[in-house]
């Protein structure tokens, strides 16, 4: 997951005039995202310079007197890299494993205690975790960590009464243009065999796009045909990550997918883009 922070940092290094390269060892970065706008995102990335190597996991890395020199490995064949600096973003690890937690008869995992929808320890009640410390259902992101600790705050004060609610938590991967998500992806809506129609267009000859001269742009929706509710939706533009937020209010709150397009938005905005996506 955090090969966004790869991401957002090549965008921002080679935007300020730096020769980046990013080695990732997957057939695709950004897995949790809809492949379709990956691949543009993907495109947009190595025109602005930036070299991405897939298949390609780093081995090691040593110092020579000036540079770095990074060992990876691709198609069983071995290559190096030299560079001034390098970026480790491959993931992080909760901060537990010096808490002997097994001492406590505290369950846990790689992802941390293993918690109920109160974020309470399933093998010590007294024991309640929250963001990185908890393998509960949530995204690991910031606003999630801060979420699930408001959770856990409010059931030590007042007992076990509030349960976390991961509904609809939008994420953003903020890179030029940024690549927004919420809800499921078609493979998630299909692995749960929901009935679902799907609208998707590439839209860099909208007005949204072409004002900022964006060529890499689009979306797409999923709808629940029973309900009409929305239940994922995937873009990427220069203001997704504004606009991911109103779909993720919908999804959250349940409005139904005919509201939503017939709600009038202010314009010229990209919000009021919202209704040609449905």
């Amino acid at each position: 997951m955090f090969v966004y922070i790869a991401f957002e940092f090549a965008h921002l290094a080679a935007l300020a005039g730096s020769q980046v390269t990013v080695l990732h060892r997957g057939p695709r970065p950004l897995a949790l995202f809809d492949p379709d706008l990956v691949d543009q995102l993907v495109a947009r990335t190595r025109e602005l310079g930036i070299d991405l190597h897939l298949e390609t996991e780093a081995t090691g890395i040593e110092m020579s007197s000036v540079q770095f020199i990074v060992q990876a490995s691709t198609s069983g064949e071995t290559r190096t890299f030299q560079t001034d600096m390098v970026v480790h973003s491959a993931g992080r690890v909760p901060e537990i494993s010096d808490l002997n937690l097994d001492a406590a008869g505290i369950e846990w995992e790689k992802r941390g205690v293993r918690v109920n929808d109160f974020l309470q320890s399933a093998s010590i009640p007294a024991v309640y975790a929250a963001g990185d410390a908890s393998a509960s259902g949530g995204i690991p992101l910031a606003p999630v960590a801060s979420y699930e600790g408001m959770v856990v705050a409010a059931n030590l004060l007042k007992g076990n009464h509030q349960r976390s609610n991961y509904l609809g938590i939008p994420s953003v991967v903020f890179t030029v243009p940024p690549l927004a998500a919420v809800g499921l992806s078609e493979r998630g809506a299909r692995e749960q065999n929901l009935k679902f129609r799907v609208k998707t267009e590439m839209t860099s000859t909208w007005y949204s796009s072409r004002r900022v001269a964006e060529k890499y742009s689009g979306y797409k929706v999923l709808v629940e045909e029973c309900t009409d509710h929305i239940v994922g939706v995937h873009i990427l533009g220069s203001e997704a990550g504004e606009v991911i937020n109103l779909f993720a209010l919908a999804i959250r709150s349940g409005v139904r997918a005919t509201d939503l397009k017939h709600t009038l938005f202010a314009y010229p905005t990209s919000g009021s883009n919202m209704a040609r996506m449905l």
